[in-house]
């Protein structure tokens, strides 16, 4: 992975960088991706097709050659599989995960929301095998399969209501390396199409064909396939400091159900132009009787403000199911999941709203620990971030 991998990354060509914004941010053709433009104006664009197609999804010959992708007959079905892998390809966590490790707590004038959810991520800790294994495992690698199913999309107009979409899947797979602290790579490959994620515990960063390569902007966080169930330690590190919100009923378990939050100066960082991130909270719902994280949901809310004075709003809510948990290495790793993710427009004044549904099944098929020969020289950052960072550093 480490040389080649690196020689591979660097190879792209310049990018015009903008900042990474988690939930919608697909781009336009994939011939184009030296054009700058912001994720929120492609978002229009994507808005604007499906606004115009019929209603049956059947797309007439005489729309513009330009909208169609160099891989689809269908502007849309291009522009769903772009808002697919950019929502669900590789989103991050709300807040940073701590490299330190939890310390005892001391109850004393601890309130009893914060005290409880820390026996409850001891617990997970000890049902997850994280006591012992864990604390010597430096490195994982990971590989699976993804079942991508394209949009349905609800558009209201105040008076009447339209549904689009065909569901139809798009299969693919993906490689996960990932080494202490705040270290991991992802690649992602789903109809034709590749993601390519990583961080080298400082800087996060993503390239997609349409929209080149991005930094992201805020705190360093984790990638969110991580912390569903592939690694317990980073899971139990970033509910440290959660607040236990009382219990729920998911399918047939009773869970603890435990919430973290995104502070606001940490979510001011993560602006970009008109778009301001204005909450990203993240709730984990952990049985009462195996202990494990059965069930993740977060919800982000970003406000848009157009030349127009116009706002609108874009909420994305992803929430997964968790289960197959099976011992790699006296490690309970979760092998298969489930995943829904929202995206809900809607304005402040109009009665009108859209309504995007797209879902992911996910399943593990090669776990290894300790990986020989991975070093930190595995996750370097393409050169074109590099350079970037090095120029607005102090």
């Amino acid at each position: 992975m480490g040389s080649r991998s690196r020689r591979q990354l660097q190879r792209w060509c310049p990018q015009p960088l903008t900042p990474l914004m988690e939930g919608p941010d697909f781009g336009m053709e994939d011939h184009d991706c030296n054009k700058k433009e912001t994720s929120w104006e492609v978002i229009r664009e994507w808005f604007k097709i499906h606004r115009t197609v019929p209603v049956d999804n059947s797309f007439s010959s005489s729309m513009p050659p330009s909208l169609y992708g160099p891989n689809s007959s269908s502007p849309a079905k291009m522009q769903d599989l772009r808002l697919l892998l950019g929502v669900l390809g590789c989103p991050l966590g709300p807040i940073p995960i701590s490299d330190k490790p939890i310390s005892h707590l001391h109850i004393k004038d601890i309130p009893l929301e914060t005290s409880t959810a820390y026996y409850i991520i001891q617990q997970y800790l000890a049902a997850a095998g994280c006591s012992k294994q864990q604390s010597l495992a430096k490195n994982m690698y990971t590989s699976g399969t993804v079942k991508l199913v394209r949009c349905e999309t609800e558009i209201s107009t105040g008076k009447s209501v339209r549904t689009m979409g065909s569901r139809s899947a798009e299969n693919g797979c993906f490689v996960l390396w990932r080494m202490s602290p705040g270290m991991w790579s992802l690649e992602l490959s789903v109809g034709g199409h590749k993601v390519v994620a990583g961080s080298d515990g400082k800087i996060v960063w993503r390239h997609t064909p349409w929209l080149g390569t991005h930094a992201a902007k805020g705190p360093q966080r984790p990638l969110r396939r991580i912390i569903q169930g592939l690694d317990p330690k980073s899971t139990a590190s970033l509910f440290a400091k959660a607040q236990c919100l009382g219990e729920k009923r998911i399918g047939e378990d009773d869970c603890f159900v435990l919430k973290v939050a995104a502070d606001r100066a940490a979510v001011m960082e993560r602006n970009e132009g008109p778009a301001e991130v204005i909450r990203h909270v993240l709730y984990g719902y952990f049985s009462q009787k195996s202990g494990l994280l059965i069930y993740m949901e977060d919800s982000h809310l970003t406000r848009v403000h157009s030349e127009e004075n116009d706002t609108v709003y874009w909420e994305t809510t992803i929430g997964s199911s968790i289960g197959d948990y099976r011992d790699v290495d006296g490690v309970m790793i979760a092998h298969q999941g489930r995943t829904v993710a929202t995206v809900f427009r809607f304005g402040e004044t109009s009665m009108q709203h859209t309504r995007t549904k797209m879902e992911e099944m996910w399943t593990i098929h090669d776990v290894v620990f300790n990986v020989p020969g991975l070093s930190g020289d595995s996750f370097i950052p393409p050169a074109d971030i590099l350079d970037t960072a090095q120029a607005v550093s102090p």
